[in-house]
């Protein structure tokens, strides 16, 4: 396994494994930006992308990660809190902030598992499916 910051050798790779994932590439414009802006960290197994995590200082001038995908093939094998444990060391402010939707007990456990505490809740985002608000500080 290697994570690093994704190059722009990587955009087409993470482009394709989101589009798989949701269905549609709305998010091309978002992950090349990131991708330019060293605001994506990816991972490998071997020579496969197994999963990336981007992040953006929009909000409120903290970090917050905005994606974390993991292809189905390599779920559940801890490559998300790999993530996330290496998001400590190139997060650029020291508090980190992601979130997830209240149905994602997966992504919760992992959460919890890196040592993010909950911090808030959004609702109306999903249809009876609240967003749940995560921080850790560095």
């Amino acid at each position: 396994m290697k994570i690093r910051l994704a190059d722009q050798n990587d955009v087409q790779q993470v482009i394709t494994l989101d589009g798989e994932m949701i269905g549609h590439n709305q998010r091309k414009k978002q992950i090349e930006t990131a991708i330019q802006h060293e605001r994506c960290l990816v991972i490998y197994e071997q020579t496969e992308l197994a999963g990336f995590l981007l992040y953006n200082t929009e909000f409120f001038e903290c970090c917050f990660i905005s994606l974390l995908m993991i292809k189905p093939s390599f779920q559940r094998k801890g490559l998300a809190k790999e993530l996330l444990m290496t998001m400590d060391k190139f997060s650029p402010t020291n508090k980190i902030f992601s979130s997830t939707n209240q149905s994602n007990e997966a992504m919760h456990n992992v959460f919890e598992g890196c040592g993010y505490i909950k911090s808030g809740i959004i609702e109306n985002l999903d249809e009876d499916d609240p967003e749940i608000i995560y921080f850790k500080k560095r």
